[in-house]
């Protein structure tokens, strides 16, 4: 799965990992004083922020820019160098300008969280009714939202049109890999289904859940420094009293125990949903003998494989019943935490309606970040619980050519196989989707 697009995959990413945590590092403690000495023309001090896509084109981004292209490139000199692989431009330039488009994409969220504060404060003025705002304050203001808006229409859609493509490049990579193998794996039950379906949905689930967790991450690193800004309007919290970054804290502490506790109540989901894909395998598998055998799909056993099937989906709804009823009232909960915590604030009139705005702003990015998985859009599922039960499926088939232990179920396969022994219909199928393909009807004429 990995090691067909990146080259030696443990090493990488423990070295992106390395890479990119010394370069947030550097940038966020010498960064300005290295820009400077460059010839940056940095701000010092606190400094109002740039309000519309003039935001996008300050000393500090243009430094910003620099700093990142020369330190990515520096990594993909190396790798290319150290271990050159067929894939590396996709697969590491790709994810350097994945990285760039995704940060870039956030950095427009908190554009627009800079424009709230001044829009809000002028509406809440505004209000008050005695002329000391125009009519063109608030057209002006708009207008700079449209620019920011038109930047983020743009980048999002370069994104997902390279991510796209991107995946479809892995997709390959797998596809070339396994077939290059297969004369060794073609033997194993569901071996077609793994090299085609499986590899299809995980490129799939990747495209969605990777981009989520890159955007989680971007959010993190560009939304932190803000609510620890922001944090300075609140000094007191209900019950807990006056602590430092109030804010801060809370939102750490609450993002952590959400994620602790739905971990928790989800943790037998993933096992389940593999389970039941082999159930389902099983049971179709019968059905697809049965069309040529008479003596296959016999009413005792379709019977017995249905059952198999009915009590795996009786277990799974069991277990979703609390799992989304844990994570409902978390969610609930989530919508007026923020609220709460502000209540103390508010009352005493120490943050205007702008600062309101930019608060929930930057609190709801921060802790979406830390629960993206969680409110995860477009999927019944948490997508991480199929993108599971497909690399379990396909490490099992890697495990074949690479040598190693096959689990229990793939193994007994290969041994009746091997011996020319059928085997039993009750087993439940290694693959994911069904048996290997049959004949089609022209083959069959």
């Amino acid at each position: 799965m990995f090691e067909s697009f990146f080259p030696r995959p443990k090493l990488f990413f423990s070295s992106v990992l390395i890479w990119a945590a010394l370069g947030i590092l550097i940038w966020y403690t010498v960064g300005d004083a290295i820009g400077s000495a460059l010839g940056f023309p940095l701000p010092t001090g606190e400094q109002e922020p740039v309000i519309g896509i003039a935001y996008f084109y300050t000393p500090e981004f243009l430094w910003f820019y620099v700093f990142y292209t020369v330190w990515t490139l520096l990594f993909a000199a190396f790798w290319f160098v150290y271990s050159p692989h067929k894939w590396q431009m996709w697969s590491i330039l790709g994810s350097i300008f994945i990285l760039f488009t995704t940060y870039f994409g956030v950095q427009v969220s908190v554009a627009i969280n800079n424009w709230r504060r001044p829009f809000f404060d002028t509406f809440q003025e505004a209000l008050k009714g005695d002329g000391s705002v125009t009519a063109w304050d608030l057209y002006s203001l708009t207008f700079l939202f449209a620019e920011i808006a038109f930047v983020s229409m743009g980048v999002f859609v370069v994104t997902r049109f390279f991510v796209s493509h991107y995946v479809f490049r892995w997709r390959t990579a797998m596809n070339d890999f396994y077939m290059e193998r297969w004369p060794r794996v073609r033997h194993i039950e569901g071996a077609s289904q793994r090299v085609q379906e499986d590899t299809m949905r995980f490129a799939s689930i990747v495209e969605g859940l990777g981009v989520a967790f890159v955007n989680a991450i971007m959010t993190l690193v560009a939304f932190l420094p803000v609510l620890w800004g922001l944090s300075q309007y609140v000094t007191e919290l209900p019950i807990v009293g006056e602590i430092p970054h109030a804010l801060f804290v809370a939102l750490i502490f609450w993002a952590i125990f959400g994620t602790a506790l739905l971990s928790l109540v989800g943790i037998k989901l993933p096992g389940l949903e593999f389970r039941n894909q082999r159930v389902e395998a099983a049971y179709r598998k019968e059905l697809v003998y049965g069309e040529d055998d008479p003596d296959r799909a016999q009413p005792p056993t379709v019977a017995e494989l249905f059952n198999n099937v009915r009590k795996n989906y009786f277990r799974l709804y069991f277990h979703y019943m609390y799992f989304n009823i844990a994570r409902g009232f978390y969610l609930q909960a989530d919508n007026i935490y923020v609220d709460i915590l502000l209540v103390p604030t508010i009352v005493a009139g120490k943050i205007t309606l702008g600062i309101w705005q930019q608060i929930l702003t930057a609190f709801g990015q921060v802790s979406n970040s830390f629960q993206f998985l969680i409110n995860f859009d477009g999927q019944d599922l948490a997508p991480a619980i199929p993108l599971l039960s497909i690399y379990k499926r396909l490490r099992a088939f890697e495990a074949v050519f690479r040598g190693e232990e096959l689990d229990e179920i793939d193994r007994k396969y290969l041994e009746r196989q091997a011996a020319g022994i059928q085997p039993s219909p009750a087993d439940p199928s290694p693959g994911a989707g069904g048996p290997e393909r049959t004949q089609s009807f022209e083959e069959k004429q």
